[in-house]
């Protein structure tokens, strides 16, 4: 009786655990899709990596469609889920980038520029979910919506 006590305690605490962290310490995630920016509309790829199970860190770029500008970015998120018991279908996070961006026929470059992002994902299975984000900065500040593939 004993040993399925513990048994069933230790599959319900990861359980949790695991519903409680979208990517989890360790985990990696791609992001792609579309901005939102008021003189064009860029498109954007990124990485995130699991430094924590409420941490990620990882980097995007971004291009416009009429391919002015090229942005290049660091970031850091920390998801809610844990703190707010988020179900695992869900990622809400928010977040700070570091980065530049650099005029591909102008010969333009911003210089360092620090940016903020909030945004949130519905995971419809296992691996693909659906982004949404806001944010403000050099990366083609107004927002991302987009795909998420986490592995």
């Amino acid at each position: 009786m004993k040993r399925i006590l513990i048994i069933a305690t230790l599959l319900i605490s990861a359980t949790t655990l695991f519903a409680q962290s979208p990517i989890g310490k360790g985990g990696k995630q791609v992001n792609f899709g579309l901005g939102l920016y008021s003189n064009s509309i860029p498109v954007y790829f990124g990485m995130d990596f699991g430094v924590h199970n409420d941490i990620t860190v990882g980097f995007q770029a971004g291009l416009d469609l009429e391919f002015d500008y090229l942005s290049l970015a660091g970031r850091g998120d920390y998801h809610f889920n844990t703190l707010l018991e988020i179900p695992q279908d869900w990622d809400f996070y928010a977040g700070l980038s570091l980065g530049f961006a650099v005029g591909i026929d102008n010969n333009y470059t911003s210089g360092l520029d620090l940016g903020a992002q909030v945004g949130g994902r519905y995971y419809w299975n296992s691996s693909w979910g659906v982004n949404l984000e806001l944010g403000g900065g050099i990366e083609f500040s107004g927002g991302r919506v987009g795909l998420s593939k986490r592995f």
